[in-house]
């Protein structure tokens, strides 16, 4: 365990140490960014930096999409905290708490007690999780699209789906196999689907009973459009090339219930679907709410100033607490009353100026506000096929050139040369090779089939010499031990 851990018993007590311990709470865009800044500004001997999350990466949200379609290969979309954060302490644990009052937070590793850690200044970057809602059968049927693991499992069930529907001679069961649905026709909702559309369209070339035609992709989207993110007109452009695609989606339509895959509309469409996505948006990491003093919004976002101090509701600052990304209401300051928007391109950027105020702060100098205008967007919709705009929505590209826009601008944004470089000849194998559309749906439990062939623990009372010899009798030890020695 890092010195900071070892700092505190059950009971707190301030460290003696000279060093200034800072926090960084999550391991995303914004704690990754902020810890290498400051550990790029300060002196080793001056501070003591950790950073905390439960996952060993730093996950490129962006390309969750693309790894889901298989474009990217999964291990190349995550940032590995060891080799970012060289140098600096890392624990992988879950934040349980955060008591700024005693300047203390604990932490839940994977295995083993729970401890505590104190910092003088912490940086809350816990992102957000998804925003689900009590509909009938969601958490039984739906799949997430938040996080790699997510999209990776999306991509297995989907290419599962399709070895199941073409191995069966059921009509009924056939359709409901090749149904898929994505609820959300946000940036996460319509990259997802037009991804994955993309690989399943592909992948009906090495299926003689499944063609592109066979397959029905439905959005649900609550909106009156797609893709609130671009102009009306882009949103449009992109609704209609998906409609060609044969991709149905539902404006002003919500999802009332999915028990057991039978899906239900709020405009009284009902259709069977083996697959439901669910993408409807994100909410802040629910320990902020429930296991936390920092001051929040109604919509339990920490609230902080534009120099992304934390403030209490009357705009007196929490000293000694930043926060930043999708958990923070951070203010844009180019546009009056609006908060600055949860992705990748401004939180990026919020860290940087973040670590610059605690820099600053440290020397006795003054902060400074964040300032950043939006250089624009861009959306992909399958291979060769994009919307983007720049330039405050003056400059809008479709089609293939939005496409490559996209990829040039989220493989420049991909931390680390390593990864860059890993996704740029990933890239180029594709071209020149295809896709690689098997399904792996089996790393997600891979213990299955080990279980199922296991001998059952010998009963009290029996050794285990005589339970492998009553199993001997009946041929199952006997017939493993053969099948092994034959490989």
């Amino acid at each position: 365990m890092s010195d900071a851990a070892t700092q505190l018993a059950p009971n707190p007590i301030p460290s003696t140490s000279a060093k200034t311990r800072i926090l960084c709470l999550g391991g995303g865009s914004v704690g990754l960014y902020a810890a290498l800044r400051l550990h790029r500004r300060l002196k080793k001997d001056q501070v003591q930096i950790t950073v905390i999350d439960p996952r060993p990466y730093m996950q490129y949200a962006p390309f969750l999409p693309e790894a889901g379609a298989g474009n990217i290969d999964a291990r190349d979309v995550v940032a590995p905290h060891r080799k970012a954060l060289k140098h600096l302490d890392v624990l992988q644990g879950k934040v349980i708490k955060i008591d700024h009052a005693n300047k203390t937070v604990t932490v839940e590793p994977e295995e083993g007690d729970n401890y505590q850690l104190a910092y003088d200044h912490v940086v809350v970057g816990l992102g957000s999780v998804s925003r689900t809602l009590p509909i009938p059968g969601l958490a039984e049927n739906g799949i997430g699209f938040k996080n790699v693991e997510e999209a990776i499992a999306v991509r297995n069930h989907v290419l599962n789906r399709m070895d199941v529907a073409a191995s069966t001679t059921d009509p009924k069961l056939r359709q409901a196999q090749l149904t898929f649905t994505f609820i959300g026709g946000g940036f996460a909702g319509i990259e997802a689907v037009a991804e994955i559309e993309d690989m399943a369209r592909y992948a009906t070339r090495a299926y003689e009973t499944i063609v592109p035609e066979d397959l029905h992709f439905t959005v649900i989207e609550g909106a009156p459009r797609i893709l609130p993110e671009v102009s009306p007109d882009m949103s449009q452009w992109a609704f209609d090339r998906l409609q060609e695609r044969g991709i149905k989606i539902y404006l002003n339509t919500f999802l009332t219930s999915c028990v057991d895959g039978r899906v239900v509309t709020s405009g009284g469409v009902e259709f069977d679907s083996e697959t439901i996505v669910w993408t409807a948006g994100v909410k802040s990491n629910p320990v902020l709410a429930e296991s936390s003093d920092l001051p929040l919004d109604r919509i339990k976002r920490v609230t902080v100033k534009p120099t992304l101090q934390v403030v209490t509701e009357d705009g007196d600052v929490v000293q000694g607490a930043w926060a930043a990304g999708d958990c923070a209401a951070v203010p844009d300051v180019l546009n009056e009353g609006k908060f600055c928007p949860p992705n990748a391109q401004y939180a990026i950027r919020e860290a940087r100026v973040l670590a610059d105020n605690i820099v600053a702060e440290l020397r006795g100098k003054p902060v400074k506000d964040f300032v950043h205008k939006n250089v624009g967007v861009v959306c992909s919709l399958g291979k060769w096929k994009g919307v983007a705009e720049f330039a405050n929505q003056r400059i809008k590209i479709k089609g293939p050139l939005a496409w490559l826009a996209h990829r040039a601008y989220h493989v420049m944004a991909m931390p680390t040369g390593n990864r860059k470089t890993r996704i740029l000849i990933g890239w180029a194998g594709q071209a020149l090779l295809g896709r690689e559309i098997i399904s792996l749906g089996s790393v997600e439990d891979p213990r299955h089939e080990f279980k199922a062939v296991a001998v059952p623990a010998a009963p009290p009372g029996v050794t285990v010499e005589q339970k492998a010899e009553s199993a001997a009798a009946t041929g199952v030890a006997g017939e493993v031990a053969s099948g092994h020695d034959s490989q």
